[in-house]
């Protein structure tokens, strides 16, 4: 029963996660200037980038159950002080704190109670799973929200709850991490000891290549949207971003038995399908292509990031440990995104065409999943890294 809870325990979080984010936009909607909900969403992944060389560490010194409550309090704390009216900027930092404590561990406690072979399978579940949460969350939190801000930030409080107290029945693990003299040196060390190996260099790349085309993906669809598919509710936009979360499902679904762990090369010919698909979003002029072609790009974005994943735990479980490896994986990932929004924000505020900047991104991707492919030598498939 370990898996399921664990399951359990992080759809409940993924669901509040995601429904915190539309509460806190129901609440500040029409009330403050359009720069804020970006704002909201930078303060957000600060907390990975910043954090980042201290929850590792943090994750594999405990007890990785015990991490995971100790996340879901942080989140609920934020979302109390939501309720009681503080700065939602302020509030959805701690917010942010909670999810960065929680990520390495989320994903480092799957190799301690997954083996090799079934990496790639549990983490399926665990992004199939991720995703029906964040659907779920974003439509639940916005029409609850709609009804009353209050009961939808109770409703959130109680599911971190949840999540926290279906992670206490886990089995207790023991911690896997050593006293460390300093934090940063050990930090920047493991980033040159993931990079000095072929697989996990491709994995911490491969994953900042993904969440960067996703976050910036996601900004685009909303400018892309109204301009071509002449669709300007918030409902419209967010249907069609399903379309994007429900392939993203069925690749996690099928990629177990489309790449073994020991085969993570296969990942690249995904990362091109991608560049291809969001070129033909480009050129999508009516509302059903445009579904049919999310769906594509969602589909091969979880037939590309399952197994990344699952390598780069297998690596950290045997090396530096796995909650340090996903917050090298953080740390990376959400620079990336953050770097990837920026310049589109800038582009976008220069008068950059929605269609242009589709095209642009299809082009990017497919070049920078070459350039990250150039380091997965195929000398190094077969042999696991020491």
């Amino acid at each position: 029963m370990t898996i399921p809870t664990l399951l359990a325990s992080q759809f409940l979080s993924a669901f509040a996660d995601n429904a915190i984010l539309f509460a806190i936009i129901a609440m500040v909607l029409g009330q403050l200037p359009d720069w804020y909900v970006p704002a909201l969403q930078s303060v957000f992944l600060v907390a990975y980038v910043v954090l980042a060389p201290w929850v590792g560490p943090f994750a594999d010194k405990l007890s990785k159950p015990k991490v995971l409550i100790i996340a879901n309090l942080i989140k609920g704390l934020g979302v109390v002080l939501l309720l009681l009216k503080v700065e939602p900027l302020l509030a959805y930092t701690i917010v942010g704190v909670g999810a960065a404590i929680y990520s390495p561990a989320k994903y480092g406690i799957l190799p301690e109670i997954a083996d090799h072979q079934q990496l790639v399978k549990v983490n399926s579940w665990i992004e199939g799973s991720t995703i029906a949460a964040i659907i779920l969350g974003t439509v639940a939190g916005a029409k609850i929200a709609d009804f009353s801000i209050s009961w939808a930030l109770i409703t959130i409080i109680t599911l971190y709850g949840l999540s926290a107290a279906t992670a206490v029945m886990l089995p207790k693990l023991n911690p896997r991490g050593n006293e460390q003299e300093s934090v940063l040196k050990v930090f920047v060390t493991d980033i040159r000891q993931f990079f000095n190996t072929p697989r996990a260099r491709f994995a911490v790349l491969g994953a900042s290549l993904f969440w960067a085309t996703a976050a910036t993906l996601r900004v685009i669809i909303v400018a892309w949207t109204p301009l071509v598919l002449d669709l300007t509710s918030a409902s419209d936009i967010a249907e069609l971003t399903l379309f994007l979360a429900i392939g993203i499902i069925v690749g996690s679904a099928v990629v177990p038995h489309l790449i073994p762990i020991d085969q993570l090369r296969r990942v690249r010919v995904a990362g091109y399908c991608m560049a291809i698909f969001i070129g033909f979003l480009a050129a999508s002029e009516d509302l059903w292509s445009a579904r049919g072609v999310m769906f594509a790009i969602g589909l091969s974005g979880g037939i590309f990031i399952v197994p990344i994943n699952a390598a780069l735990q297998d690596i950290g479980h045997n090396t530096i440990g796995s909650g340090g490896a996903v917050a090298i994986q953080n740390f990376f990932a959400n620079a990336a995104m953050l770097l990837a929004v920026g310049t589109y924000t800038a582009v976008s505020a220069m008068g950059a065409n929605p269609v242009t900047t589709l095209s642009v991104l299809a082009g990017i991707v497919f070049v920078m999943t070459l350039l990250v492919s150039l380091n997965l030598p195929m000398e190094a498939i077969q042999k696991k890294d020491p």
